[in-house]
């Protein structure tokens, strides 16, 4: 069989994940490959041809409508029996799944728990065949409440090439516990702004490291000045680096108020390096077992973070033991072969026995349905739509 997936390759996210899910299904049977729409060779995707061994841009055109059908031709023409769509990766690319041919396979791929997510997601909720939340959270959510079809609604969890992490060795602990952030530096969702106020609350012999770039890295710069002897940014980082980093840390701080997965704290378990994550009910607590491969702490309550992270750096057998669970809880757990094993079942699932979906419309009747446009949600102050996410969490946990 032959799937395709919208994407313009590029370094990290969904074209990396894919690129890697391509090589496990692959060994079984399934080609599946990027399709990216239009071709510009200065932003950053393939230089010198618009068609690679692993997928193929298609020739822009004027509107979207016109975007579309070149789209629906190029798949028709290339013989795919089918697409996944990632939610929110791209409107049009969304919407498509409206206006796709019966017999081309649809699988939706939906990797956040925000409610903008859940609208965009069920928008094209009966154009689709299957559905795969990429955490328990997900699934469940949809099921509850968007009434999706529980049959054809699953969690598949991402995974990550636990083989890259296993040629690191760790670094030893010194005297000072080594705590690290990684990812994307912006409050918002990531909870940064609560690195400051976790520190405060720890010994002056952990130190912290902040490995990543991000909207809010020069204020959570000048919020960690006071601090300036312990902490150290490192700004981006490109991700053949990401395993010899974690390796010379003890200890993940993820502060996070959301989250659909959580890759960073995967990796870290598979480095060996101790998760201390916000419990994000379905997602978080789903990848670490607390006290077992890492530790937990309500969303928002910086203060359990550091009693936390004290813990860890009082009692160092505790930490070499909860090093060694996490590696073995990553590798058994999300490896690539389990991710890939996951959606070749649903793959061979569908193709023995794919549920109906409502009738393709016209390309001519091109639109976006509501839970593709902005929503009143868009006009909900920022602080206050902090506050409610850590108050939903609470509740939820």
């Amino acid at each position: 069989m032959k799937f395709a997936y919208f994407v313009r390759p590029h370094l990290g996210g969904t074209y990396t994940l894919f690129q890697q899910l391509r090589a496990g299904l692959m060994t079984r049977g399934v080609d599946l490959q990027w399709v990216g729409l239009g071709y510009d060779k200065a932003d950053g995707g393939l230089r010198g041809s618009s068609h690679s061994a692993s997928g193929f841009f298609v020739t822009p055109a004027r509107s979207d409508a016109e975007q579309a059908a070149a789209l629906i031709e190029a798949l028709e023409e290339n013989n795919f029996d089918g697409v996944f769509i990632n939610v929110l990766a791209d409107q049009l690319q969304m919407n498509i799944a409206r206006y796709l041919p019966p017999s081309m396979l649809r699988v939706m791929v939906v990797h956040n728990i925000t409610p903008g997510t859940y609208a965009a997601a069920h928008s094209i909720r009966d154009n689709v065949h299957a559905t795969v939340g990429v955490s328990d959270r997900c699934r469940n959510d949809l099921i509850r409440n968007y009434k999706f079809a529980p049959a054809w609604t699953v969690t598949i969890p991402n995974a990550i090439d636990v083989a890259a992490y296993a040629g690191f060795a760790r670094t030893p602990r010194s005297a000072s516990l080594r705590v690290l952030f990684l990812g994307r530096v912006e409050d918002v969702s990531k909870g940064v702004f609560w690195l400051p106020k976790i520190i405060d609350q720890l010994p002056p012999s952990v130190s912290l490291t902040v490995a990543g770039d991000g909207p809010d890295l020069n204020k959570l710069k000048k919020r960690l000045a006071r601090h300036s002897g312990r902490v150290t940014l490192l700004g981006g980082v490109p991700p053949e680096k990401i395993p010899s980093i974690l390796s010379k840390h003890d200890v993940l701080i993820m502060p996070s108020r959301f989250e659909g997965f959580g890759f960073t704290i995967v990796e870290a378990m598979a480095a060996g390096c101790v998760p201390v994550v916000s419990r994000i009910h379905g997602v978080t607590d789903m990848i670490v077992k607390h006290e077992v491969s890492g530790l937990l702490f309500p969303v928002g309550d910086w203060r359990q973070a550091a009693h936390e992270i004290k813990k860890l750096e009082s009692r160092p057998l505790l930490l070499a033991e909860i090093s060694r669970n996490a590696q073995q809880a990553a590798a058994q757990g999300f490896g690539l072969e389990t991710m890939s094993g996951a959606y070749f079942a649903l793959i061979e699932k569908l193709r023995r026995n794919s549920p109906p979906t409502a009738p393709p419309l016209p390309i001519e009747a091109w639109s976006l349905p509501g839970g593709l446009q902005p929503g009143l949600r868009t006009a909900i102050p920022k602080p206050m739509k902090n506050w409610l996410r850590v108050v939903r969490e609470r509740l939820s946990s």
